[in-house]
């Protein structure tokens, strides 16, 4: 779509061929202002530079990518989060685990977020209690590099480490361990549809039945957890009670789940006896 220079700034918050949401932040992206700004420069008129900028970003959107990646931004648990196509964009569902850690987290308690991406789990934890020791781990050092920046501008103390699951933790011992892992099965026609065409597919599934990585994590945290130190880990929709299964077979208690928003159960949950 080609936007023509003179166009006014309140003529296109709804003469863009996206949602009223969409329209507001790619103009405040483009042309470098807050929604007040959009507000009070209503009658300014586009440049020529500004046009073809904006422009550039909304063929992008008509093309199916996401909001997140063109803004290079996405808010998560009331902090800004930068998002790159090295990492997942942060969603709203994974707020119920920063929730049930922080529930569990005693005083000085040490948390480990496993394969931390964006860092949403673990910068949320350490910027909403910096007393914790939080810990973050994940394979790809491009999604640790932006781990990094979000710890940093969002002033929270997290130490990073590049590893694959448990390989850099030698005996290291944590009060609570957290993961969003890759759970979605391969093949799986969701992987086609929507934002995660554009995500990075190793952080989406585990390239086999959406449970390999809940596993590896089930089985490896017990040599990594302080006695009755809680495992939290989240996954798909329809893999509540296989995760719960997984639990129970590995010996550990109080074994449930927890449900989002939306009702569905996302969450999975139990501690080491």
């Amino acid at each position: 779509m080609k936007i023509a220079a003179g166009a006014t700034i309140r003529a296109l918050q709804t003469g863009l061929p996206l949602d009223a949401l969409e329209n507001r932040i790619l103009l405040c992206h483009a042309l470098g202002l807050t929604r007040v700004g959009l507000i009070t420069n209503g009658e300014r008129v586009l440049t020529e530079e500004e046009a073809a900028r904006l422009s550039a970003l909304v063929e992008r959107r008509l093309a199916g990518e996401p909001i997140a990646y063109i803004v290079g931004q996405r808010e998560f648990y009331g902090l800004p989060f930068q998002v790159t196509l090295a990492v997942l964009i942060p969603r709203p569902d994974t707020e119920l685990i920063v929730e049930l850690a922080l529930e569990r987290l005693a005083p000085q308690a040490r948390l480990l977020d496993m394969g931390t991406g964006s860092g949403a789990i673990a910068v949320s934890v350490a910027h909403t209690r910096p007393d914790a020791q939080v810990t973050a781990l994940d394979v790809s050092e491009e999604a640790l590099h932006v781990a990094r920046a979000n710890a940093a501008a969002n002033q929270a103390q997290v130490r990073f480490l590049r590893s694959d699951w448990f390989a850099a933790l030698a005996g290291e011992t944590f009060d609570l361990i957290a993961s969003n892992p890759p759970y979605i099965a391969s093949g799986d026609e969701h992987l086609a549809q929507g934002d995660l065409r554009f995500e990075p597919s190793g952080a989406l599934t585990d390239f086999a039945d959406g449970l390999s990585a809940l596993r590896t994590i089930v089985q490896g945290a017990p040599a990594h957890l302080e006695q009755g130190g809680w495992l939290l880990l989240e996954h798909g929709y329809d893999q509540a009670q296989a995760v719960r299964d997984l639990l129970a077979d590995a010996g550990y208690t109080d074994v449930q789940s927890w449900r989002d928003l939306a009702g569905i159960e996302r969450v999975s949950g139990g501690r080491r006896t």
